[in-house]
C-alpha cells in the first residue's frame, strides 16, 4: 500500500510572461496540455505598497534584465491588473488547470483574494507581513501556501503558532525553500523537510517545496522525504530576458518533472505479496528448481 500523499506539480510562470497576456496565457496552456501540471501560480504587487520612493525610482540593479528605466517602471512593466488576473484565472479554468498567485502585500492580497483561488501563495520575502497574513485569515477561505526562505526556524515556529491561533492551520501549507536564482546543490538542504515534517506535518495541511535549483533530480528527492507538493519556476526559454528565466523549467524539463514524480508515486509501495504475479513467470522459468 502507498502511503504517500499524491504528488502536486506547481508551475509558476511568476513574471516570466514578460509582461504580455498572450505568452501568460500559452504558459498556461502548455503547463496543462504538455506537461501535465496540476496548477499555474502567477505574482501581485502594488508596487507603490511595497517599495519604498527611493526604491521605486532607483534604476534597476541589473540593466540587462530591465524592463524600464527605473525599478518602478519594471515592474509595473511586469505587472497585471486584478481583471487581467480575473481573465487569466478564466482561461485556467477553462482548460482545467488551477489559477494561483503570489502575494507581496496587503492590497494585492485583497485584489486576488475577490477572485477566490484555491489558494493563495506567501513568498519568502513577505512571510512576516502579519498585517497582511491576519486578513488572509479572517476574510480568505482557501489555502494559505508560505515559503520558508530566508526565514529563521524560530520565525518559522511563530509563524505556525500564528496560523493556529487563528485557527487555520488546517489550512497552511509550508515549503522548505532556499531563496537564490539559481540555487547550487549545495544550498538546496533537503534535509530541512524533515525537521518540518517531524515538528508541524501534524499541524498544517502539507509539507510542499519550492525549488530554484537545476534539473529535476532535487524534485524527485523532495517528494520522496514528504514534501508532495513541488513548486518550480516555469518559462519558454531559459535565455529571455529577467531574473527568474535561469532559475525556470523549460517546458520538456517541466514534463519530466511531473511524469518522474508520477513514477516514483506509484513505484513507493511495499510488496503485496511475497511472489508478485509479474515475478510469478520469471520464477517458473528461471527460478533454481535443484535447491
Amino acid at each position: 500500500m502507498n502511503n504517500y500523499k499524491k504528488p502536486y506539480v506547481i508551475a509558476e510562470i511568476g513574471c516570466n510572461h514578460k509582461g504580455e497576456m498572450e505568452i501568460a496565457k500559452e504558459l498556461i496552456k502548455i503547463a496543462k496540455i504538455f506537461c501535465n501540471a496540476d496548477a499555474v501560480k502567477f505574482q501581485k504587487r502594488n508596487n507603490k505598497e511595497l517599495l519604498t520612493e527611493a526604491q521605486y525610482n532607483a534604476p534597476h540593479p541589473n540593466s540587462s534584465n530591465a524592463y524600464g528605466e527605473t525599478y518602478g517602471a519594471h515592474r509595473e512593466y511586469l505587472e497585471f491588473n486584478v481583471e487581467q488576473h480575473a481573465e487569466l484565472k478564466s482561461y485556467c479554468e477553462s482548460i482545467g488547470i488551477v489559477y494561483s498567485t503570489s502575494v507581496w502585500d496587503t492590497t494585492s492580497a485583497k485584489e486576488i483574494t475577490s477572485l477566490n483561488p484555491d489558494f493563495i501563495k506567501i513568498p519568502s520575502a513577505c512571510n512576516n507581513n502579519y498585517t497582511m497574513l491576519s486578513w488572509l485569515c479572517e476574510n480568505y477561505q482557501g489555502e494559505i501556501h508560505i515559503s520558508t526562505g530566508m526565514t529563521t526556524k524560530k520565525e518559522t515556529e511563530d509563524l505556525v503558532n500564528f496560523f493556529i491561533e487563528k485557527g487555520r492551520n488546517q489550512d497552511l501549507v509550508l515549503y522548505n525553500c532556499t531563496s537564490g536564482y539559481p540555487v547550487p546543490f549545495e544550498d538546496v538542504c533537503l534535509l530541512d523537510i524533515n525537521l518540518l515534517q517531524s515538528q508541524y506535518g501534524d499541524k498544517v495541511k502539507h509539507i510542499g517545496f519550492s525549488g530554484h535549483h537545476l534539473g529535476i533530480a532535487v524534485d524527485i528527492a523532495a517528494y520522496t522525504l514528504g514534501a508532495n507538493i513541488i513548486e518550480r519556476h516555469y518559462t519558454l526559454d531559459r535565455t529571455w530576458k529577467g531574473t527568474d528565466h535561469a532559475a525556470s523549467l523549460e517546458p520538456m524539463g517541466l514534463r519530466k518533472l511531473s511524469r518522474d514524480l508520477n513514477a516514483v508515486y506509484s513505484a513507493l509501495a511495499f510488496k503485496s505479496t511475497d511472489i508478485l504475479p509479474i515475478e510469478q513467470v520469471q520464477r517458473e522459468k528461471l527460478k533454481n528448481q535443484k535447491g
